[in-house]
């Protein structure tokens, strides 16, 4: 015959001669017996050679598909191993980063845009949650996580500090403008207070009644005004001017550059929390993971930490 028989037809005949069996060739597949019998009946008359000898629940390969079955075999596992490597290499591409959901919304994803430009090769996937990211079953790559200023040593993690974190009052220039001047802990004590309750029970991140109590007030009555489970949500009603809210300024840093926040009374109070970059210890880099790495401390090491108090602007990192 001249030229290549079907690769279909190929393809059921090395199934069913590895099996021995129809049924177990259709399986994997995923056509019927009879699909896989009609293919080799097929590549039979083709070749002008019976492949198989046809026996009661058994097939058994014949003299000629004896012959044949060695080299599409081999042929078969190189195919086999070349798409194989090939989605490999895809994977090889992506990046898969945890983080939580407030630092994404309102600092990370408006800065997304220069990594992937400069690492259009990266197939970068943000995967935002409260929860820890779990390294073995969450294809998790790299995570950035609000953790205690400075953790105990893990065995299994390598932790490195991004930035330490505190908390600073910010508000919409129009609640200003509406109630008037709150330049002063005891004008903030009268206003309306917002309250971001995403991780105070389980981050023990201080809350209003610290921040007044290191303003010299401390019994200051915190219980009137809005309180948000989101971060982010918590951000977006101080920008609309519906309070104060204490929030961390890494959080905030971005709508205080575009002047939707200020700082009324710049009084930080260290969060006793900071960002970390945790990664398993014993996985191997990846090159998207060294880039990711590299290019996330340089966006941290570039911020303008002016505007707040000058406390704070000493304890970058």
């Amino acid at each position: 015959m001249d030229g290549m028989p079907p690769l279909n037809a190929l393809r059921a005949f090395e199934a069913a001669a590895r099996h021995l069996s129809l049924t177990k060739a259709a399986a994997e597949l995923n056509v019927s017996p009879g699909a896989v019998s009609h293919q080799i009946r097929g590549l039979e008359a083709l070749l002008g050679v019976d492949l198989f000898e046809r026996r009661v629940r058994a097939i058994v390969l014949t003299a000629a598909g004896e012959r044949l079955y060695p080299g599409l075999q081999t042929g078969f596992l190189h195919i086999r191993e070349a798409v194989s490597g090939l989605q490999q290499l895809d994977s090889e591409r992506v990046l898969v980063v945890a983080t939580p959901p407030g630092l994404t919304a309102k600092w990370l994803a408006a800065r997304l845009y220069r990594f992937a430009g400069a690492n259009p090769e990266i197939d970068t996937r943000i995967s935002s949650s409260l929860n820890n990211a779990n390294f073995a079953t969450d294809g998790v790559d790299l995570a950035i996580r609000n953790m205690p200023d400075d953790p105990p040593p893990d065995a299994a993690l390598d932790m490195e500090k991004l930035v330490s974190l505190s908390l600073v009052p910010v508000c919409s220039p129009k609640l200003i403008e509406s109630s008037g001047p709150l330049d002063k802990p005891e004008r903030l004590a009268h206003a309306p207070l917002i309250r971001d309750d995403t991780l105070l029970p389980r981050a023990r991140m201080p809350a209003w009644t610290d921040w007044f109590a290191a303003a010299g007030l401390p019994h200051v009555e915190i219980a009137r005004g809005l309180s948000f489970n989101s971060a982010e949500h918590a951000l977006d009603a101080a920008s609309e001017g519906a309070g104060v809210l204490l929030v961390t300024d890494i959080l905030a840093y971005d709508l205080l550059h575009a002047g939707r926040l200020v700082i009324p009374v710049p009084l930080t109070l260290p969060a006793g929390r900071a960002y970390y970059l945790v990664r398993p210890r014993r996985a191997r880099e990846r090159p998207p993971v060294r880039a990711f790495i590299d290019w996330l401390k340089q966006e941290f090491a570039a911020l303008d930490w002016s505007m707040f108090a000058p406390a704070r602007a000493s304890r970058r990192g």
